[in-house]
């Protein structure tokens, strides 16, 4: 299944201003092998650049720091730059993996650097969204058959004459040119730039009650404030998108992973046992992830805030004594 719907073309390795925690920029150690393995007590983590994933590394980090007594260093990085680095041990564990399978089948597979980490607890979906407001007084806008007639509706100064179909960061990997060709859609994508200025944009249009397309994925928090109703495009089917320039079909679910150094696994001892037992629900992570994108508290806070409230859920989660 090729799911890699939310993979970087760009490999970016640092990138400072998410602030998250003790953002540890490009420092990771060049051995080759966790920094747990040598007896020391450091666990290193990536941080992708969405909110969610954001949540799990927060509260995952102030668990390994406040009950287990770890060193967490954390790094912003690329997607793909993550697997490289996680098989050389220069970071110790994915939490959030969105479906890498060329990552996957190289080095879990073949090279056996990496292993897998189970399930995060959390299914991710990608597609594209209307507002409900919208969506109440045009029901059949949420079939793609449709869109062509409310193109109009989703129009912007820089969608040249046709329906905007919003995007995020120019470096997420999408089909949707190749769906609006193929599908013959009256629609032009244009990039906000970012996560964070999308959703400024949405939050601009819903405020005003303006129509607007965008593409959009599940889990996240913005949810909560702007209820969305999803497009219904050609359902996916194993292989659709094998080929991206010809994709005519919709995203996946996608169960999403963690995966870890293979030596990290072996020998990290309580860290690697919490870990693989880190496993909480779409409606947690939110809860997190609002309180850090919304509320405007630092990772550290929110995580603190939550793990205080819901300590019979992270309880399960530490290494057996």
């Amino acid at each position: 299944m090729r799911t890699n719907t939310r993979k970087l073309r760009t490999a970016t390795a640092c990138a400072a201003a998410l602030g998250l925690l003790a953002l540890s920029g490009c420092t990771a150690a060049e051995t080759g092998r966790s920094s747990v393995v040598g007896g020391t007590k450091t666990v290193r983590l990536t941080v992708p650049s969405w909110v969610g994933a954001q949540a799990n590394t927060a509260v995952a980090a102030y668990l390994l720091e406040e009950e287990l007594g770890y060193t967490v260093r954390t790094q912003q990085m690329g997607e793909v730059l993550a697997w490289d680095a996680l098989s050389r041990g220069n970071i110790d564990g994915i939490l959030e993996d969105w479906g890498h399978p060329e990552e996957e089948k190289r080095y879990v597979d073949t090279k056996k650097t990496v292993v897998r980490g189970g399930d995060l607890g959390v299914t991710g979906h990608i597609g594209w969204f209307v507002p409900k407001y919208y969506a109440d007084k045009h029901p059949d806008v949420t079939d793609w058959r449709n869109l062509n007639k409310y193109a109009e509706d989703f129009r912007t100064a820089e969608s040249g004459g046709k329906g905007e179909l919003l995007e995020g960061s120019p470096d997420y990997v999408t089909n949707d040119d190749a769906i609006i060709k193929n599908l013959k859609l009256d629609l032009k994508t244009t990039y906000a730039g970012s996560e964070a200025s999308q959703i400024t944009a949405m939050q601009k249009y819903a405020e005003a009650k303006k129509p607007f397309l965008t593409y959009w994925w599940t889990p996240q928090w913005l949810n909560a404030e702007i209820d969305m109703v999803e497009v219904k495009l050609p359902e996916y089917e194993e292989g659709c998108d094998a080929v991206p320039e010809k994709t005519a079909c919709g995203y996946p679910k996608t169960p999403l992973q963690k995966f870890f150094n293979a030596d990290f696994a072996k020998n990290g001892g309580e860290a690697a046992e919490f870990l693989k037992n880190f496993r909480w629900t779409t409606e947690q992570q939110n809860e997190v992830a609002l309180m850090i994108a919304d509320e405007k508290m630092a990772p550290e806070a929110a995580a603190e805030k939550w793990v205080e409230a819901n300590e019979s859920t992270w309880k399960a989660w530490m290494p057996e004594k």
